[in-house]
């Protein structure tokens, strides 16, 4: 059929390019972590992950298992439909509390996924405010530029992480018309952060609404784990706070927190949140013993904090080329897809070191990388191991080296 010849003519655009992805089949291990089995046509393997945004272990920890056994216990598997149709479990209750509180805001609204409730989120409050025009950092996920799109909002693009820029873009706008900064706190692919109180700043200048993703901050920084925004003081500042459970907090879903009045509109007007099944109970219940944990314990921050700097001394003495940021995300660099395909599927095969190859459109041409994300349970034979591996295939294809 033309269709099928159509469907294999663009994935094989996408092979030539090193731009096609491959599914890695591997077993997470209970107790185990970062440990894991490979499930190949050569049979079964061990490997180490050094790609998990199960950032802190939290997947693993047992006191989140139990939890979440209890729960199926209590509950059964799943929450028996939407959260309006029979689908509001008491867990989800405790757990929304829970989140609005480790923000410090009035609500918080639950989502299937951290897409999903950037989606969902920004789609309903862009569309549905008359005239609202969003600025949106350049160097936003996905999740959040499609939920733009979906409003049919304008939006106005301000360069990554420049509140100057922001202030230009805003100054063109009329004082009155309704406006929403749109940005991330950790942007996941160069590990670097925002300016999150200058952006505040030039936002409330101007009386625009902020909406912040913590995606890859919540439960890392912060004394009790409230992001980047706990960390510098100003999550009070931020009209929302966008979040996930399925990373440092280990299990599976999203999250807005914001006033009252924000979370039921969303709640009652986005169809994102109103026509899709509720989160298992479980689930929600594994992800509010995560949060607990972490408001009250700097144990895994302070060491997954080490774990990154070793590697880092680590990659610098081999001369591994890497972004230096101020974050937990070792972006190690090297520039061509196809080599960065190569040498993920060496260390997976030869080395038993899992890492997947970041190419575009996640990132611009020319900045393919590899992804690293040290964790607290990462041993120091482990990341021994990690850097003598990345030396040897770097001496093996003659990449260049680090000054």
């Amino acid at each position: 059929m033309i269709y099928e010849s159509f469907f294999k003519s663009q994935l094989d655009g996408l092979r030539q390019e090193g731009r096609y992805r491959v599914f890695t089949d591997i077993e997470r291990r209970r107790g185990e972590f970062p440990l894991a089995t490979r499930h190949g046509s050569d049979g079964r393997g061990q490997v180490t992950v050094w790609c998990s945004n199960d950032y802190l272990g939290m997947g693993q920890f047992p006191p989140v298992l139990a939890a979440m056994h209890q729960a199926l216990d209590e509950c059964g598997a799943g929450a028996g439909g939407t959260r309006n149709i029979s689908g509001t479990n008491h867990y989800h209750v405790l757990l929304e509390a829970e989140l609005a509180d480790l923000h410090g805001k009035e609500s918080a609204l639950l989502f299937t996924s951290g897409y999903v409730s950037n989606w969902a989120a920004l789609g309903t409050l862009a569309s549905r405010i008359p005239n609202c025009a969003v600025l949106s950092d350049a160097a936003n996920h996905a999740s959040m530029i499609e939920g733009i799109r979906h409003s049919r909002a304008e939006k106005i693009i301000f360069k990554h992480n420049d509140p100057e820029d922001l202030n230009r873009k805003l100054a063109l706008l009329p004082p009155d018309r309704p406006k929403l900064v749109a940005f991330e706190s950790v942007y996941s692919m160069d590990g670097d952060i925002a300016p999150i109180a200058e952006i505040c700043d030039v936002a409330e200048a101007h009386g625009a609404m902020t909406y912040l993703d913590e995606v890859h901050a919540v439960g890392l920084y912060g004394p009790r784990g409230g992001g980047i925004s706990e960390r510098e003081g100003v999550a009070d500042r931020l009209t929302v706070i966008e979040g996930t459970l399925g990373k440092a907090f280990g299990v599976l879903g999203g999250y807005i927190a914001a006033s009252e009045a924000l979370c039921d509109f969303v709640r009652s007007f986005s169809s994102g949140f109103i026509f899709t099944t509720a989160l298992p109970p479980a689930v929600a219940a594994g992800a509010m013993t995560s949060i607990r944990h972490l408001k009250t314990s700097s144990v895994e921050r302070a060491r997954q904090r080490d774990r990154v700097a070793k590697v880092r001394r680590g990659l610098d003495a081999a001369g591994i080329p890497h972004l230096d940021n101020p974050s937990h995300i070792v972006p190690v660099m090297v520039g061509d897809p196809v080599q960065c395909k190569q040498i993920s599927d060496t260390l997976l095969d030869e080395f038993g070191v899992y890492v997947q190859p970041i190419n575009y459109p996640t990132v611009e041409r020319g900045t393919e990388r590899l992804r690293i994300t040290p964790s607290p349970i990462h041993s120091d034979a482990d990341i021994a191991h990690l850097i003598a591996s990345l030396e040897t295939i770097w001496a093996r294809i003659g990449l260049r080296r680090a000054a």
